[in-house]
């Protein structure tokens, strides 16, 4: 525990040498939200309520979804196929930790530096434009905590998934970059999942794409309640341990075919 503690620590102050960065990242976020607020106003029209979601919490969406877009890393990482094409995962592999950890504290340093200096910033921002919607209970507050950490983890080990093909395949951006694509299309990044039919949604939760963003959503709004909230919470932790098991039997493969191959 102590070890990822300090890999977070190192990960979250190298992240805040690039202020620059976060800023500028953070303008183009809110210039895009902005967007997305006036394709959402455009299509709701004349209505209040879609699929009980009012103008105001789809507007709202479009702020939340901006804000925690770089937190999740929505767009991907290939830092673990990077280490895997050029080698370095072979001394990475003889250190006396768990690679799976390691890559998870550092992910999760730069996660946190993003929340804090892009997601909280744009979606204060967004407040002084839009009438935005807030959760009313500390019980919503709490929950919401929780459905983003899970979401936060159930996105990192998807990605730290798709990263590991980079052991059978020498071009495998182009498999992450067809991953991460149907990540922001069936999570519910683009457009809500209620606004979709039935059968898509069925779909979707056949996958952990929705656990990613349209769990978070939904418990910001308060959407979810009661029993819903609580199986869209354990439906999180479920594919969490799923894709952690999945990731350890992908990795051990992995590994036997490094070392069969002579790496």
């Amino acid at each position: 525990m102590r070890l990822f503690f300090e890999l977070f620590k190192r990960a979250f102050q190298r992240a805040l040498t690039y202020r620059a960065a976060s800023i500028a990242g953070l303008m183009t976020n809110f210039f895009f939200g902005l967007l997305r607020a006036a394709v959402i106003m455009a299509l709701y029209g004349s209505r209040t309520d879609v699929s009980g979601i009012s103008i105001q919490d789809a507007i709202t969406f479009t702020g939340i979804t901006q804000a925690i877009l770089s937190f999740l890393n929505i767009f991907g990482s290939y830092d673990v196929m990077n280490s895997v094409s050029s080698g370095e995962i072979a001394t990475d592999l003889l250190k006396p930790y768990s690679y799976f950890a390691f890559w998870m504290a550092r992910d999760f340093g730069n996660a946190i530096n993003q929340l804090l200096l892009r997601g909280l910033p744009l979606i204060l921002t967004y407040a002084v434009f839009f009438h935005i919607t807030l959760p009313n209970t500390l019980a919503q507050w709490l929950a919401l905590a929780v459905a983003l950490m899970l979401a936060w983890a159930v996105s990192f080990s998807w990605r730290f998934l798709v990263n590991l093909s980079a052991f059978w395949s020498p071009e495998a951006r182009g498999i992450g970059r067809l991953a991460f694509g149907l990540t922001m299309f069936l999570s519910g990044f683009m457009m809500p999942l209620r606004f979709f039919p039935d059968w898509f949604v069925a779909l979707c939760n056949l996958t952990p794409f929705p656990s990613i963003i349209n769990t978070v959503i939904e418990v910001y709004l308060g959407v979810l309640g009661g029993p819903e909230l609580i199986r869209a919470l354990l439906s999180q932790a479920f594919w969490l341990v799923l894709l952690f098991v999945i990731c350890q039997l992908v990795m051990r493969a992995g590994v036997r075919k490094l070392v069969i191959q002579g790496g």
